[in-house]
């Protein structure tokens, strides 16, 4: 059986409503043949770096899953972002809800400069412009919890590469905030995504990993590399 590791986060101070919790609740609720033989583990993240430090391993130890899925919240970006890498950078400025607040600046001081996904974010992108929801890749999933995150979780594909246990490949996607109830749209204004637009495209990212996952490691991953730009 294929396992997927479904993640969001938390609300946190300046988002009160984080819909990746719900969007994450409703992706373990999806019944579809597809889906018959893949169990999905859904988790979400208090927003601080010693939560994911301590519950990522906690979670890939335990369930072993193929691949991680992961959301996380961008308000200010009107469309859903594909994020391509994650940074050797971290905000000194803002704490996180624990109120720590990091000093160096950098994950890992003196490693490379970025980690990337993987190839498989251009197909992940295809099948996110396929549910018609605004969708585009991204090289910048900030300096917050999200890249960290991202970090994080490439480190375990990496790792799972030189034999360790862990997720053959990972994902990470911005949602932008959506409103909490049933949207009326109004006749001549610009659509504003929702959570049932999350919804839809979350299962087409989702059957994607799927999809992804059962193939041939060379096919779907690349280890993580330093980045050159």
């Amino acid at each position: 059986m294929t396992r997927i590791l479904i993640t969001g986060f938390e609300p946190f101070p300046g988002a009160p409503f984080n819909p990746t919790g719900p969007l994450v609740e409703r992706l373990l609720k999806l019944r579809r043949p597809a889906l018959a033989d893949v169990e999905r583990i859904g988790h979400i993240f208090p927003v601080t770096y010693g939560a994911v430090d301590r519950e990522l391993p906690q979670l890939i130890a335990k369930h072993t899953p193929d691949a991680l899925l992961m959301f996380g919240l961008a308000a200010r970006t009107p469309h859903v972002r594909i994020e391509t890498r994650a940074r050797n950078d971290i905000t000194t400025i803002w704490p996180d809800a624990g109120h720590t607040r990091i000093k160096l600046g950098k994950i890992e001081p003196g490693g490379p400069r970025a980690l990337y996904f993987g190839p498989h974010t251009a197909l992940l992108l295809r099948a996110a412009q396929a549910t018609a929801v605004p969708s585009a890749t991204s090289r910048d999933a900030g300096r917050y919890l999200c890249n960290y995150l991202s970090w994080r979780a490439i480190e375990s594909v990496y790792d799972a590469r030189k034999g360790a246990r862990g997720p053959r490949l990972a994902a990470f996607i911005h949602v932008p905030l959506v409103p909490r109830g049933t949207l009326q749209r109004r006749a001549g204004t610009t659509p504003r995504v929702t959570l049932d637009d999350l919804v839809h495209t979350g299962e087409a990212l989702l059957l994607t990993m799927i999809k992804l996952s059962r193939r041939e490691p060379e096919s779907s991953v690349q280890p993580a590399v330093r980045a050159v730009a």
